[in-house]
């Protein structure tokens, strides 16, 4: 979609920020130690960064995901929502912190099957979830635990899809500007 409004709103940044958006961007800076683009124009509205930041904690910390296929969730997501920051970011980590293999990677960037069974079952898995909002078949849930993942872990995905829902929609109306730090793992989605 090419003709995506784009809000005018000035991003915050510490020295800007007063009140409620000071205070979440002191979190977010506690949290990440830098102030990304996303998080400097999400802070327009303090409750939608700190309601990111909360989920995604709890994404990361409590999850029964690797911090690999944490990220096979996200670039999934975000690549479905064609996020291009969430893209280029969540390669960087996958990358860099999250080791996350480099095939996989690579596929999920570029639309591609994943060699590894288990994170291509996920891949998928979070696929149906996103496309069907919310509604995978009773096939859909066997084909996921087969593999070795837990009911519970369709929970986590519905949690990844509502923290990438906010960032990803967020980036959409911003046309935010990836970070140099992640610039290197810059993305377009295909054309269709």
């Amino acid at each position: 979609m090419k003709n995506v409004a784009k809000l005018e709103l000035a991003p915050h940044s510490l020295d800007t920020a007063q009140g409620r958006t000071k205070e979440v961007l002191d979190i977010a800076m506690k949290q990440t130690g830098m102030i990304p683009n996303m998080y400097a124009n999400m802070s327009n509205s303090p409750g939608l960064l700190e309601t990111y930041l909360f989920g995604y904690n709890l994404f990361r910390k409590e999850s029964d995901f690797t911090p690999a296929e944490q990220e096979v969730v996200f670039l999934t997501i975000s690549r479905l929502n064609e996020c291009t920051y969430c893209m280029a970011a969540h390669s960087m980590i996958a990358e860099v912190a999250s080791k996350t293999p480099a095939q996989a990677i690579a596929a999920l960037r570029d639309d591609k099957p994943i060699e590894d069974p288990k994170l291509r079952a996920l891949s998928a898995f979070t696929r149906v979830m996103v496309e069907s909002r919310g509604r995978p078949t009773p096939d859909d849930v066997r084909a996921f635990t087969a593999v070795g993942y837990s009911e519970r872990q369709v929970l986590e995905i519905i949690l990844a899809m509502a923290v990438k829902t906010i960032s990803n929609y967020s980036n959409h109306v911003f046309h935010t500007e990836v970070d140099s730090r992640f610039a290197g793992h810059a993305w377009q989605p295909q054309t269709r």
